[in-house]
């Protein structure tokens, strides 16, 4: 189990770094267990819930073992759409 949240952290880290997220992304390879903190704030999080029905808690803590292979590209995209759309 350790070794596939490892896997989905490295997924999205790739993705996101792929898609030049803006940001750094470090910290979702660095942290450990299943959830992670992504580091997106509120009105970010409310953003990937209304228009891409993903769901985190306020705090921009994530479900990490909520991301497979088959899901990690539409993560990233609405991560990515998130944080270079809404602002503070």
């Amino acid at each position: 189990m350790a070794g596939r949240i490892l896997e989905c952290r490295k997924i999205l880290f790739n993705k996101l770094k792929e898609l030049g997220t803006p940001g750094t992304w470090n910290h979702v390879v660095d942290q450990k267990g299943m959830f992670g903190f992504t580091g997106l704030n509120a009105k970010q999080v409310e953003f990937l819930a209304k228009k891409y029905h993903i769901y985190l808690l306020n705090s921009g803590r994530i479900n990490i073992c909520g991301i497979t292979s088959h899901n990690v590209e539409y993560v990233a995209k609405a991560i990515y759409d998130a944080v270079t759309s809404v602002t503070d």
